[in-house]
């Protein structure tokens, strides 16, 4: 079975498609004016091996970062369907540089966000500094999962959230993988 979805999201201040495959080659075609956002989704799809295709547009950067996460987190949930035999869980350790973030997830259809992302600029590269932590959290919650990422140190902020996405990638990849050992859903009690 196929694990991909297909969003469209259209309101009167943004238009936005996204196509994800889940069990994909890390591919990804994304179309935006927000060029750190783009970069940022674009490591994102690389290190989960998620094949990602987004076309947005939009008025303001705060809509279109915040519609852009709602719309591939709601084609991630819906990829992952009843999310039976997965592994549900994942976390990562990723240095980048002088820069060290951790990130973990769990796919138990309960969202929650913490980011710790300890950015000190107001802008990183054309993104408003808020806006990275929003886009995380408004994905978390359009994912149903909870997430957490933690940057432990770092100096440059263009470093410390790159290695957090790179982070978050990696515990996604891990907590989507099958378990070969598992049929069903991933708890004791018997539904996520």
């Amino acid at each position: 079975m196929e694990r991909c979805a297909r969003v469209q999201r259209t309101t009167r201040e943004t238009d936005i498609l996204v196509e994800v495959r889940l069990d994909g080659q890390g591919r990804a075609v994304v179309e935006m004016r927000v060029a750190f956002l783009k970069h940022l989704i674009e490591v994102l799809s690389h290190h989960s091996l998620m094949d990602v295709t987004i076309r947005a547009e939009g008025d303001l950067i705060h809509h279109l970062v915040e519609d852009t996460a709602l719309a591939l987190g709601a084609a991630m949930n819906q990829a992952l369907g009843e999310r039976t035999g997965i592994m549900r869980f994942g976390s990562a350790l990723v240095p980048l540089d002088e820069a060290l973030a951790w990130a973990s997830v769990d796919l138990a259809r309960r969202p929650f966000s913490v980011t710790d992302l300890k950015l000190e600029r107001e802008m990183i590269e054309d993104l408003p500094r808020e806006d990275i932590a929003h886009f995380l959290r408004s994905l978390a919650t359009a994912m149903e999962a909870c997430v957490h990422i933690v940057v432990h140190y770092g100096e440059n902020d263009h470093h410390k959230i790159e290695a957090g996405v790179k982070a978050l990638a990696l515990a996604l990849r891990a907590a989507m993988s099958p378990d070969p050992r598992r049929s069903g859903v991933p708890s004791s009690k018997g539904v996520i």
